[in-house]
């Protein structure tokens, strides 16, 4: 059994490393979502991705966007054969899908991707 001082000493080591861990696993996508830099790379001819459903899209999306829904982001651009090192900048409702579809592309090497997090965000950046 542990001593009461023992016990003191550990509970805020604990406490720190629980806080150093949540860090190291927040996703690399989260610091993106910035629609002034989603905007200039769509400028600058960006393929761009909406990633939500055929019903979301079809209720409203930014124009020249692709649908393609994040399940199926991989197989899709390969179909298209969009090059591994074009620049893609996707979006969604709120961000999460579109970060799971970036996830899926950089894991099969593709290495321009842009989370340009939800819709309606990204269009009162506009």
């Amino acid at each position: 059994m542990l001593k009461k001082s023992m016990l003191k000493t550990i509970k805020p080591m604990l406490a720190v490393l629980l806080l150093v861990s949540g860090c190291l696993t927040t996703p690399l996508f989260a610091t993106e979502q910035q629609g002034s830099v989603a905007w200039q790379k769509i400028h600058q001819n960006a393929t761009l991705i909406d990633v939500r459903t055929a019903e979301e899209f079809a209720a409203g999306h930014i124009e020249g966007a692709i649908n393609i829904p994040f399940e199926n982001i991989v197989t899709e651009l390969a179909k298209l054969n969009i090059a591994k090192n074009t620049e893609v900048v996707l979006y969604c409702r709120s961000g999460r899908r579109s970060g799971i579809a970036q996830d899926a592309l950089i894991e099969q090497g593709y290495t321009a991707t842009y989370n340009a997090g939800g819709f309606d965000t990204l269009m009162s950046t506009r």
